[in-house]
């Protein structure tokens, strides 16, 4: 199977979009990524701002209508929820094999090639 030309996605890509599964404007966009990030991707309105274009070019997210016209609200798409769910599993493959493989550490038959990663 091939992998998407998208993928991996960013980590602020990938918080941007789980915080869209919910729509949200661009103040709330960036409370929410902060917020699931535990305080790890904060992002400038800049940053933001540039992500939502090229998301919106993909088609991974759409404004919704508002309230408020002041403010631009978006929501995650169907190819959006797509994209983030195979970068999720892209992502749990890569700590399941990490599990198994430092799992393995403790017991007796560790393999030559993977010694340096076993000193980590």
């Amino acid at each position: 199977m091939n992998r998407d030309k998208n993928l991996p996605l960013t980590e602020t890509v990938y918080y941007i979009l789980l915080a869209l599964l919910k729509p949200a404007h661009g103040y709330l966009i960036m409370q929410k990524v902060e917020e699931l990030s535990a305080g790890q991707v904060r992002m400038a309105a800049g940053t933001l701002y540039g992500a939502v274009e090229n998301l919106l070019k993909q088609k991974f997210i759409m404004p919704v209508h508002s309230e408020d016209s002041r403010r631009k609200v978006y929501v995650i798409t169907d190819g959006g929820r797509e994209i983030l769910r195979q970068d999720y599993e892209r992502m749990r493959h890569m700590l399941e094999t990490t599990n198994t493989i430092m799992g393995s550490k403790r017991g007796s038959d560790r393999h030559e090639k993977n010694e340096v990663f076993y000193e980590l």
